[in-house]
C-alpha cells in the first residue's frame, strides 16, 4: 500500500488521513527541537536529513520548530541555507519545495558558547518566541550531538535558565549520543551530571542501532511466531555469534577513536543491546517498562568465563592491500599516537546465566578493515548425531544457523541442509532467504527518523536507560583492564576476518566463527 500522499496545497503541509492509516497515533505533536553541535558530522550526515524525511512523510506537526545552537554567527536565513544542503545531500526522500518552506518557516539559530549564559537567555527567548509565533505549546528537546565533556555544562546552564524544567502542559527532553562514558565509574558520573537536571523519564540515551527495522523485527520475528520460539534455548541451540564487521579504517575520527576501541565503541552499546533483545525473555507487553525489565534481566545475568584471557581477543589492523587499494595501517591513520595500543578488533565470549541459555556462549565481536561491511546475529544449532548418514555424506553441510542481518542487506537466512539432485545421498548446506526489500514495498526508514520521533512522541522502548548502560560497563570494566596489562594487540592484515588469536579463541571452546 503506497504511502499517504502530503495535501501541500494550503498554508501548511498535513498528511491526507484516512479512516484506517494507523499512522495517526504515531505524528509527533508541536515541538521544538533544539541542537547542540548541529554544525557537526552527524547533524550533517544523520540528523538534518531525518527531520526532513519526517516531515516529507507527515510525521511531524506544522508548528514543529528546529533552533541551531553554535558559536557561529549565522541568521536564521544563513542556518536554513545549511540545513538545506545537509537535506539535498542526506535526505532518502525527495525534495518537496513546499514541505521544505514550511519547514522552514520554523528554523532559528541562537548564536553562542556551550559555557555562554548569554546564549542561553537568548535561547530562553527564542523558545518563548516559537511558543508564541509558531504554537510549539513550550514542548522543547534538547539534543546534545557534542562530546561528553561539555554535557556538564550545557545540563547546567539549562537548568539556570530555567529551560529544563516543565509543568502538566508541557514538556522538556534532553537526547544524548554515545559514549555514555568509558567505563563504569564515568558513565555514572555522566549519568548524574544529566539526572540532577532532568527526570529519568525525560532523559534519551541513542543508539541508532535499536532504530533499525531489523532489530526491531527481533521481537516480532521472536514473539509473533509459533515456529521459532519452542528453539530459542539452550536445548537445540549450540552457540550465538554476534558481528559487527567494518571493511573501512577509521577514516578521520583519529581524534575520537584513539584511546576508545571497537570494544567501547561499539560493543558495550551496540552488540550487547542486540544481545539483550536476542536473549530476553518475552515481556508482558510493548510497553517501555517491560522491554526495560526483561532487557535488564539479561544484563544482569552476564558473566565472563574464568579464564578471561583465553576467551578474549584484540587486534590492530595493519597496513597493505585490500579491494584493489594500498590502504594505511591503524599506527599510520593521521592523528593516531604512534605507540597507540587502541585496538581496531575486539572479540570475547560471555555466558548468560539463565535456564534458558545456561551452558550456550555469546561470541561478540567487532573491528575495521575486515573481508567486508556486516552486522548479523547468527543462532548456531547443535548438531544431530550423524547415526543415518556418512561423514562423507554430509562433508559439505555446517550446523543449521538462523541469521539475522541488521545491515546492509537487512533480512533472515536460515540455513540447513538439502539433499544435491544427483544419485547419491549428499547432504549440503542451503539458505532460506527474506529480504526487507524484496518483501515490502515501503522503504525503511532510516534509524534516526525512528528514534527522533519516538522521542517527540515520549516513547522511549528503544532508548537505554542508565541500569542498562552501567550493566554494560560491568560487563566490559574486567576486559579492559585486562588488555591494559597486556601490551600491544596482535596486527591483522586489512580485508581478513581478524587477528589469529580471534579464531584460537573459538578453537579452544570447538568452535568457529562464521565468515559473512
Amino acid at each position: 500500500m503506497a504511502s499517504p500522499a502530503l495535501d501541500v496545497t494550503g498554508d501548511a503541509f498535513t498528511p491526507l488521513r484516512r479512516a484506517d492509516d494507523r499512522r495517526l497515533l504515531r505524528i509527533a505533536g508541536p515541538a521544538a527541537l533544539v541542537i547542540f553541535g548541529v554544525t557537526g558530522d552527524l547533524a550533517q550526515r544523520k540528523l538534518l536529513p531525518a527531520v526532513y524525511d519526517l516531515a516529507n512523510r507527515g510525521l511531524l506537526s506544522p508548528a514543529f520548530s528546529l533552533v541551531g545552537f553554535g558559536r557561529r554567527e549565522w541568521s536564521a536565513d544563513r542556518f536554513a541555507a545549511f540545513v538545506e544542503q545537509a537535506v539535498r545531500r542526506g535526505a532518502r526522500t525527495p525534495f518537496r519545495q513546499q514541505v521544505w518552506d514550511q519547514l522552514a518557516a520554523g528554523f532559528r539559530f541562537v548564536s553562542g558558547a556551550f559555557d555562554d549564559p548569554a546564549a542561553y537567555q537568548q535561547l530562553d527567548a527564542t523558545l518563548r518566541e516559537l511558543t508564541r509565533v509558531r504554537g510549539t505549546r513550550g514542548n522543547a528537546a534538547f539534543y546534545l550531538s557534542i562530546p561528553p565533556r561539555h554535557f556538564s555544562d550545557v545540563c547546567d546552564h539549562l537548568a539556570r535558565q530555567g529551560l529544563a524544567g516543565h509543568d502538566d502542559r508541557s514538556w522538556r527532553r534532553v537526547v544524548i549520543e554515545k559514549p555514555f562514558g568509558h567505563d563504569l565509574r564515568s558513565a555514572q558520573a555522566l549519568n548524574a551530571v544529566v539526572e540532577r537536571v532532568f527526570a529519568p523519564d525525560d532523559i534519551f540515551r541513542i543508539d541508532h542501532y535499536l532504530g533499525k527495522e531489523t532489530v526491531q523485527n527481533i521481537l516480532a520475528f521472536r514473539f509473533a511466531n509459533a515456529i521459532f520460539e519452542p528453539l530459542w534455548n539452550a536445548n537445540h541451540i549450540d552457540h550465538v555469534q554476534i558481528t559487527m564487521a567494518e571493511d573501512i579504517g577509521i577514516g578521520g575520527r583519529a581524534g575520537y577513536y584513539d584511546g576508545i576501541g571497537a570494544a567501547r565503541d561499539v560493543i558495550q552499546n551496540h552488540l550487547l543491546q542486540l544481545l539483550a533483545l536476542t536473549a530476553m525473555e518475552e515481556p508482558t507487553s510493548f510497553s517501555p517498562r517491560a522491554l526495560r525489565s526483561e532487557k535488564i534481566k539479561v544484563l544482569g545475568a552476564l558473566g565472563l568465563p574464568a579464564d578471561l584471557e583465553a576467551h578474549t581477543a584484540r587486534g590492530q589492523y595493519l597496513g597493505g592491500w585490500q579491494g584493489g587499494r594500498l590502504v594505511h595501517g591503524y599506527l599510520d591513520e593521521e592523528g593516531t599516537a604512534p605507540d597507540s595500543t587502541t585496538e581496531t578488533y575486539a572479540a570475547f565470549r560471555v555466558d548468560v546465566h539463565t535456564r534458558r541459555w545456561a551452558g550456550v556462549p555469546f561470541y561478540l565481536r567487532a573491528g575495521k578493515r575486515l573481508g567486508r561491511r556486516v552486522t548479523e546475529i547468527a543462532l548456531v544449532f547443535r548438531e544431530i548425531p550423524q547415526q543415518l548418514f556418512t561423514p562423507g555424506q554430509t562433508a559439505a553441510m555446517g550446523p543449521n544457523a538462523l541469521v539475522i542481518r541488521v545491515q546492509p542487506e537487512e533480512g533472515i537466512t536460515l540455513r540447513f541442509g538439502s539433499k544435491v539432485p544427483d544419485t547419491n545421498m549428499t547432504v549440503r548446506d542451503v539458505n532460506m532467504d527474506f529480504v526487507y526489500g524484496h518483501s515490502f514495498a515501503e522503504a525503511s526508514p532510516e534509524a534516526y527518523e525512528r528514534l527522533i520521533l519516538d522521542m517527540l512522541l515520549g516513547d522511549p522502548p528503544l532508548f537505554p536507560r542508565h541500569e542498562e548502560v552501567e550493566l554494560g560497563w560491568r560487563v566490559l570494566d574486567p576486559i579492559e583492564r585486562l588488555w591494559a596489562e597486556h601490551g600491544r594487540p596482535e596486527g591483522y592484515r586489512p580485508g581478513t576476518w581478524g587477528p589469529a588469536s580471534a579464531d584460537t579463541m573459538l578453537a579452544r571452546d570447538g568452535r568457529r566463527w562464521r565468515r559473512p
